[in-house]
């Protein structure tokens, strides 16, 4: 009795060690993805006659993976497009959200040293965050948010 109460044991054992391996599948951000998100970005604030832009994406630990900055964009942008970029993807949600709850009196945000303004927007493939795209120097905030959304949109990754 002990050995089959014992060889039972054992096999659970495996079994579970067998699931415990069983892994989830990973995504990461591409250079190619991003020069696609990039490249869609740069088209449709070209087309949209933004005065400029600087546009940063980063993988999902806020890294960069590429940066650029559109003509006659003010020289201090591409550090915001960037900080935009990386709080999005930290956060894992759009930096508007940030901007909204400090309005709302969420002062505390204020600490963090994240960049609470609109224009970081995580890069959502499979229900998983693998990066961020962020955007300042456009005509207007909202403006920012188009050009990153655009760059996602045309892109198709991102994907709830």
């Amino acid at each position: 009795m002990k050995n089959i109460l014992f060889l039972f044991l054992l096999i659970l054992i495996c079994i579970n060690a067998g699931k415990a391996q069983e892994t989830q599948p990973t995504f990461d951000l591409t250079l190619q993805g991003a020069n696609q998100i990039m490249a869609a970005a740069v088209q449709y604030a070209t087309s949209h006659h933004a005065p400029g832009a600087a546009i940063t994406i980063v993988d999902d630990a806020g890294t960069m993976v590429l940066m650029q900055r559109m003509d006659g964009t003010f020289l201090i942008s591409s550090e915001i497009s960037y900080h935009k970029a990386q709080s999005a993807a930290l956060f894992r949600f759009p930096t508007s959200k940030l901007e909204d709850n400090i309005n709302n009196g969420r002062f505390a945000l204020l600490s963090t040293g994240e960049t609470s303004l609109k224009g970081g927007i995580p890069i959502v493939y499979h229900n998983n965050v693998i990066g961020a795209i962020g955007v300042s120097g456009a005509a207007t905030a909202d403006q920012d948010v188009e050009i990153a959304t655009a760059g996602l949109t045309a892109a198709f990754l991102n994907e709830q």
